[in-house]
């Protein structure tokens, strides 16, 4: 019987990925239940997709142990964000000082982010990653979309250590500096967060598939090579739904400043609606069956902040409460991904 694709797409949203991580970490334990004591996430997709935290999320499921299998679980994932975050998203109160939020400069410093990067990845190169990903950047100065592919990672031209494509997808405009990289044959991109025009990378993941020789890249003759929509399921997981409303009367007369923060917001929300209105058109069209292969999973913020870097203790244990919510409202959903990721293992 043929395999069928299984994709993972990993919505952007700075520290709000708290709520992915726990999403994917009830996941990881059904399939810990009805498959093996021991499974990773990373194991049980065939491509996962990545834009800013959700790209940081990707490289870490994606972690070769000396297996070549999933060396980090979910947890250490969600630990990451727990226990670093604070160092990451710090901003000094020096900094705070001399730039008052984030007016005249980035809002949070790059140097603690490099550190915590260097630290979980070291020397990791993209090719040496389990399986095929996708991680978004945008190129400022070539104008263009850069995606950061491991199955296409052949030479230094095209391979980079993966602490750097990390910084790069994590650069989103206004929270960090534009990250400034060099492939491993020395060629230099100045790059942003692709979340600016991918912050839902679920159709991305899904173009990529099309061109992907699973079988050869997977050494498993039963997986599909360049599956169509028929032969996929994918599974796309969002940071939290921002439901902010902007009133006439708030921007009847706004300037530029007082529009910057709202219209990235929409830019974020309009983006991974589009995205998942285009799939789910995509998906039913298809027959009964295989039109069920598509899964949108957008938790509520509920009480937890909508701003990427509230790293306080009270707004992760907020986030942490909005992903259990969510599994307490779609438990019988998830348990159905679990079973069909262990099916087309």
């Amino acid at each position: 019987m043929a395999k069928k694709i299984r994709v993972l797409s990993l919505d952007g949203g700075g520290i709000r990925g708290i709520i992915t991580a726990v999403v994917l970490k009830y996941i990881q334990e059904q399939l810990q239940r009805i498959d093996n004591p021991n499974a990773k996430i990373g194991d049980y997709f065939d491509l996962v997709a990545g834009s800013s935290t959700g790209g940081l999320l990707t490289a870490i499921l994606l972690f070769p142990d000396n297996t070549k299998s999933a060396k980090f679980s979910v947890e250490a994932a969600l630990d990451l964000y727990a226990k670093k975050g604070d160092s990451i998203f710090n901003v000094s109160f020096w900094e705070e000082i001399i730039n008052p939020f984030g007016l005249f400069n980035e809002k949070i410093s790059q140097r603690n982010l490099e550190r915590q990067l260097k630290e979980v990845f070291g020397d990791l190169k993209l090719n040496e990653l389990i399986k095929p990903c996708l991680i978004t950047t945008y190129d400022i100065n070539q104008r263009k979309s850069k995606f950061f592919c491991s199955h296409e990672a052949y030479t230094p031209l095209e391979n980079f250590y993966v602490r750097d494509v990390c910084r790069a997808t994590s650069a989103a405009p206004t929270y960090f500096e534009p990250a400034k990289i060099k492939s491993l044959y020395d060629q230099e991109f100045t790059l942003i967060d692709g979340g600016v025009y991918a912050n839902n990378p679920a159709m991305c993941a899904y173009a990529e598939a099309r061109k992907i020789p699973f079988s050869k890249v997977l050494h498993d003759t039963q997986k599909i090579d360049y599956p169509d929509i028929n032969d996929m399921i994918i599974v796309s997981i969002g940071t939290g739904e921002v439901l902010k409303p902007y009133t006439f009367e708030k921007f009847e007369n706004a300037g530029k400043i007082k529009w910057i923060s709202p219209l990235i917001d929409i830019l974020l929300s309009a983006n991974a609606e589009t995205v998942n209105y285009h799939l789910s058109k995509m998906y039913e069209s298809l027959g009964p069956r295989n039109k069920r292969n598509y899964y949108r999973l957008m938790p509520q913020l509920r009480n937890a902040s909508p701003e990427m870097d509230d790293t306080s203790k009270k707004n992760i244990y907020e986030l942490i409460q909005a992903g259990l919510y969510f599994i307490d409202q779609n438990r019988k959903t998830l348990n159905e991904i679990a079973k069909k990721l262990v099916k087309y293992k």
